[in-house]
């Protein structure tokens, strides 16, 4: 199919950027393209404009500190996965982009793009959400950061006023004495997950302060869930299976054409206890 008709922008700068899309209720914003361009094909999307952001300067950056790591809109997935500064600081974000598509969407695809695209399919929604990240946005009204927490109104909506853009997204660093662990399923390497886990677990010795986990593909939006409870006793094969059973507990799968809500229920188990004693073995590495 082709898409329906619409205007398209190029903006030299932010300013021209924000202006345009002040300007325009129904405007999209082009980054990478990945999703977007898929959705005009198929006309599930129609935007009277769409404002491609590609030649606006400074916003393909990567920034690595000890508090976080700073991704710009424009960064392409290959870019960040590649920084090694960005993977020291919060290994998570490479564990999860290793897994996101394929090599030649992650070469035009932007890290920013997908967190915004808010596909619960896709992985890094869940990652920032697990590690209790953000998003800074601006428009002609000024600009404000967006919790992760706050940012998924529902499936492929955020709440993002059609004026603003975003401009970076913000991973925290990972914390003294924890780990991380990624598990994901697909039919093929490459596709959506059918069910996918990231974990974050925080140790002092060999006791488990903190255990939480993230879940994509799963819910209508990224889901996080504190599972601590479940390992107060150490970690091993009980008290992994209970953490998986706690998970299930407090979500609610859904079942689509890719997979029913009973086998995503029963990846759910599986990951949660291997994402979780694989961030285990990484928190105790570290340690």
């Amino acid at each position: 199919m082709k898409p329906a008709p619409f205007a398209y922008r190029r903006p030299g700068s932010l300013d021209e950027a924000l202006l345009a899309l002040a300007g325009e209720p129904d405007a999209k914003v082009l980054a990478g393209g990945q999703s977007l361009v898929p959705l005009l094909s198929m006309r599930l999307a129609h935007p009277s404009l769409v404002v491609d952001i590609n030649a606006v300067p400074g916003l393909d950056s990567v920034t690595a500190s000890p508090d976080g790591v700073r991704i710009g809109a424009l960064a392409r997935h290959t870019a960040v996965l590649a920084n090694e500064d960005a993977r020291r600081v919060q290994p998570l974000i490479g564990l999860a982009l290793a897994c996101v598509a394929h090599p030649t969407i992650r070469n035009r695809g932007t890290t920013v793009g997908s967190i915004i695209h808010a596909d619960a399919a896709a992985e890094m929604p869940a990652v920032l959400t697990l590690l209790g990240g953000s998003v800074d946005v601006v428009s002609v009204r000024g600009e404000r950061t967006i919790a992760a927490a706050d940012l998924f109104r529902g499936p492929l909506e955020t709440t993002l006023a059609h004026d603003e853009l975003a401009v970076s997204a913000f991973f925290p660093a990972l914390g003294t004495g924890a780990g991380v662990g990624f598990e994901e399923i697909s039919r093929r390497r490459g596709d959506y997950a059918v069910c996918a886990v990231a974990a974050v677990v925080r140790l002092d010795g060999d006791r488990v302060l903190e255990a939480r986990a993230g879940f994509v593909s799963v819910c209508d939006v990224p889901t996080v869930l504190d599972l601590t409870d479940a390992l107060a006793g150490g970690v091993d094969a009980a008290t992994l299976t209970a953490a998986g059973d706690l998970a299930i507990a407090g979500l609610d799968p859904v079942g689509d054409l890719h997979a029913s809500a009973d086998f995503r229920a029963h990846l759910v188990r599986v990951l949660t206890a291997r994402a979780l004693q694989a961030a285990h073995d990484d928190a105790r590495e570290r340690s």
